[in-house]
């Protein structure tokens, strides 16, 4: 199969998006390509599928692109033109008229130094000269199983002072076994990405999840933090603790319920999510954001999901008008939820009425803060003057 998505599809005519579910990189890469004016592009993202080789897409694009700087990383799925693919290649070509950038490479990430992070950062905003009237914001592709996502995305709000921060935790399908980010033409593991991209275009930023608190709260008793494992909750063993307060059996714990009865942390006057990965062999849980000793977390409520996905996508512009394209990054326990209930049709179309391409990440990072079970994104609105067009 052969999928790409042609000049005409409408899904932008600023940011243009290829498409390619062919099982060969070299074959998906020129295909995605292909109706992209490379002389144009400022810069490439890449999602890369579970499929493909992360190397092998890495030098196709330098192949056929050369001298066109690739930034991407493996996603646990994609969001195409069309809606969710586990299979597509995904490629957006940012032109230079609209989008400047800075980049650098995070490598290796694991340990996380703060201070050291936050100052590089800092110095690459610094040195990234500002163009008059244009507006910056921050992307971040990280190593989704190096467990350092929480200290970065902290550290870099530091050092950016301001920058507003989108991003998404590279993913492998639902495999959890490793990740890849690309830059410099290579694709990098333990390691992580940051853009700061400076556009002319209007802009902004989106977050949604559909959980609401309940009153059921839940205190960690004793966990490994820096392996994001729990192992016991109000003094009792972790799994069949939570088990016990949702209603299920032990043995009954599944990738299902754990996105249909989640955790939640307080911040301020709003919740996010901590979500469960895995119970593990001891009977504790295995968490995908940060987890400590004493933390208090709140068991969640969900809403519909399709109708707060389309209610929160539902943005227009500062002259009335709908984005021209959503840059996305939906969690993959979003994604398992919606085809577990039989909504990945209609969430599909939501998806792509609303113009939005991403890809499905193990984590989520927005406002100095990583997170789960959410959708982060970014909307751009059509250049001024096609606003009166």
């Amino acid at each position: 199969m052969n999928l790409v998505s042609p000049p005409d599809m409408g899904v932008s005519r600023t940011v243009r998006v290829g498409v390619s579910a062919d099982p060969s990189a070299r074959v998906a890469v020129a295909a995605a390509l292909a109706g992209i004016d490379l002389s144009a592009t400022g810069f490439l993202l890449v999602f890369v599928p579970e499929r493909l080789i992360c190397g092998e897409v890495a030098r196709a694009l330098a192949a056929v692109a050369p001298g066109v700087p690739a930034f991407g990383c493996t996603s646990a799925g994609q969001i195409t033109p069309e809606g969710y693919s586990d299979t597509a290649l995904v490629v957006a070509a940012f032109p230079r008229r609209h989008f400047r950038y800075a980049s650098m490479l995070l490598d290796p990430l694991k340990p996380v130094s703060i201070e050291a992070t936050a100052l590089r950062a800092r110095n690459l905003s610094e040195g990234f000269k500002a163009t008059h009237g244009w507006r910056r914001f921050g992307l971040v592709f990280a190593d989704g199983l190096s467990k350092q996502e929480d200290i970065l995305i902290a550290a870099l709000e530091a050092g950016l002072d301001g920058v507003p921060l989108f991003g998404g935790s590279a993913g492998h399908g639902l495999s959890f076994d490793v990740t890849h980010v690309l830059h410099g033409g290579g694709c990098h593991q333990n390691a992580a990405l940051l853009l700061i991209v400076e556009t002319d275009l209007e802009f902004r930023g989106l977050k949604f999840d559909h959980f609401m608190p309940t009153e059921q709260q839940i205190v960690v008793t004793d966990a490994s933090p820096e392996d994001r494992l729990v192992h016991e909750i109000n003094g009792s063993p972790a799994a069949s603790e939570y088990a016990r307060l949702i209603g299920v059996a032990p043995e009954d714990l599944s990738p299902r319920v754990f996105a249909e009865n989640p955790l939640l942390v307080r911040n301020f006057d709003s919740y996010h999510v901590r979500a469960i990965q895995q119970v593990t062999e001891g009977g504790g849980l295995a968490f995908l954001s940060a987890i400590e000793n004493g933390l208090i977390l709140t068991l969640g409520r969900g809403k519909e999901i399709l109708e707060t996905m389309n209610a929160e996508l539902s943005v227009t512009g500062q002259y009335g008008l709908p984005p021209e394209i959503v840059l996305g990054f939906d969690c993959v326990l979003r994604r398992l939820e919606i085809e577990q209930n039989g909504c990945a049709g209609e969430a599909s179309r939501i998806l792509r009425d609303r113009r939005v391409i991403g890809f499905n990440t193990y984590g989520e990072q927005h406002g100095g803060l990583h997170m789960n079970h959410t959708f982060v994104g970014i909307a751009f609105f059509p250049p001024p003057g096609d606003a009166f067009a």
